[in-house]
């Protein structure tokens, strides 16, 4: 025997090196005998992760027993500057440590380094967080309740849109958001609802929108008709340049929707309320309340159109290693989808800072994220029933938790974050760490930590690019102060073993 397999040899009969580099290795992995690494690893480690040390900035590398394992970098140009990134070869180091439960060992204050001690056992880590997501888990039965409630009320409305209005006649509808996703937690009391106005084409299969880009980000559109729209209710919705006014078309909805909702009010022993404008949103959110359930639906107005991605979306979507090339080509396909959304920079350019005169739609690609998500693996067989299970959907369920407790804690300094942006750190997470084996369920830990500290790293350097047009960068460069705030609490949270988790608010 060799003597790397010598101390192979030792390690599986339970003798543990001194020197802090060997921990968290696979029991038996071979190791380079002139250094102690693993066989094949390079000297840099830039695989390997670490936990940030307190509320603040990532460690910096060294052998204190109780630092975590170091930070992967993520590629100049990689998956979060919109360009592919190469599939990342999987980290071996282990992930942070939670201690046995919140408060068991002392909490690491802000800018101090963790204090040397005792470790719990990594199988523990895993647990921890299990239980955390089961809790997380929604009831079948209140999900079912609800959702019949909440399909109920929409079909009526949808109905009753249909026949009031004529450029509305052909709506659809389309569920959207976490919980047609599956990853919605704790309870099933927000729903996302997409009405969906299908765009005919001409006569001769040409596109009838043309579409303006509104600012630079590429995300943001003002829509027109090429030629005059045959059916002539939408010449109501045009303003005096021919541009579709988001608002107009919004309020026309609304009001069928407040008018509507008055006739199913007390049906089925529930109350049904149109909620106020909230200012610079889009949606009409329904309030549905039948005792215990509370339940809020966002109305979003959209239209759909068979037509070519806008050239801004060219360089997005890299998921080659992940899902396939032609994946990603069907995906491309599709029609587009335009949100009545209000461009915040509208406030600026025209001095507009409500909805009540916005004409900007925004590309959504929700219903390709649903797609994504739900059928996630590299392989076709990930999480079906005879097939290998992996932990990405856990992972996304966490990061949301994480940032919903965080936000209640801290809502003035976290207002402006929302879970789209751990949604879309996650699915950079996916193109980073292609291969179902990076996401091993047993690796709960693990991969939670990877997507924490790319997401750490993109509040650090104040860039998010969204997954679908890389010039859009979702954190604002006007809002760095609340990006380090939130990347210190989430450090803290790291290297405390998340009593966040373990808070009511």
């Amino acid at each position: 025997m060799d003597a790397a397999g010598g101390r192979g040899a030792r390690a599986r009969r339970g003798t543990r090196s001194t020197a802090p580099r060997s921990r968290g290795r696979e029991k038996g992995a071979a190791r380079s005998p002139s250094r102690g690494r693993v066989a094949g690893e390079g000297s840099s480690a830039t695989a390997t992760l670490r936990t940030p040390r307190t509320d603040g900035a990532p460690a910096r590398g060294g052998r204190s027993a109780r630092r975590a394992p170091a930070a992967r970098e993520p590629p100049a140009g990689g998956a979060a500057g919109g360009a592919e990134a190469p599939p990342a070869p999987r980290s071996r180091a282990p992930a942070a440590r939670v201690p046995a439960a919140p408060g068991s060992d002392a909490a690491v204050p802000d800018g101090a380094v963790a204090a040397a001690g005792r470790r719990p056992p990594p199988a523990a880590d895993a647990l921890r967080l299990r239980e955390v997501l089961s809790r997380l888990s929604l009831l079948r039965e209140d999900v079912s309740e609800a959702s019949t409630l909440v399909n109920d009320v929409v079909r009526q409305l949808v109905q009753a849109i249909r026949d009031k209005e004529s450029c509305f006649s052909s709506m659809e509808q389309q569920s959207a958001g976490s919980y047609y996703e599956r990853v919605k937690i704790s309870e099933p009391n927000e729903f996302d609802i997409m009405l969906v106005i299908p765009i005919k084409q001409n006569a001769n299969g040409s596109t009838r929108l043309q579409l303006d880009e509104s600012d630079d980000t590429g995300a943001f559109y003002y829509v027109s008709f090429k030629r005059s729209p045959i059916e002539r209710g939408w010449l109501k919705f045009l303003e005096e340049d021919g541009k579709l006014s988001a608002s107009k078309m919004i309020q026309a909805l609304r009001d069928i929707i407040k008018q509507e909702v008055r006739n199913i009010r007390n049906i089925r022993g529930m109350e049904v309320t149109v909620a106020r404008k909230k200012a610079g949103s889009p949606a009409i959110t329904l309030q549905i309340k039948k005792p215990p359930l509370e339940i809020s639906v966002d109305i979003i107005l959209t239209l759909k159109s068979q037509q070519s991605w806008p050239p801004s979306t060219q360089a997005g979507l890299k998921i080659e290693q992940w899902l396939g090339t032609k994946k990603r080509r069907d995906f491309r396909f599709t029609s587009i989808y335009l949100v009545a959304k209000q461009n915040k920079r509208e406030k600026v350019l025209t001095g507009t800072s409500n909805m009540d005169n916005s004409n900007t739609w925004r590309l959504s690609f929700s219903h390709i994220e649903k797609d994504m998500i739900k059928n996630h693996g590299n392989s076709k067989t990930c999480c079906e029933s005879n097939g290998p299970k992996c932990c990405r959907k856990g992972c996304l369920k966490l990061l949301k938790f994480l940032l919903e407790q965080l936000k209640r804690k801290y809502p003035k300094e976290l207002e402006k974050f929302c879970s789209y942006h751990v949604k879309t750190a996650f699915l950079h997470s996916c193109v980073m760490w292609p291969n179902d084996t990076d996401w091993y369920l047993g690796n709960l830990d693990h991969s939670f930590q990877q997507c924490l500290g790319f997401f750490v790293d993109c509040l650090q350097k104040s860039q998010l690019t969204h997954f679908f047009i890389p010039q859009y960068n979702l954190l604002s460069q006007e809002d760095k102060a609340r990006h380090h705030f939130l990347s210190r609490k989430i450090s803290y949270e790291l290297n405390n073993g998340f009593p966040v988790f373990h808070e009511n608010y």
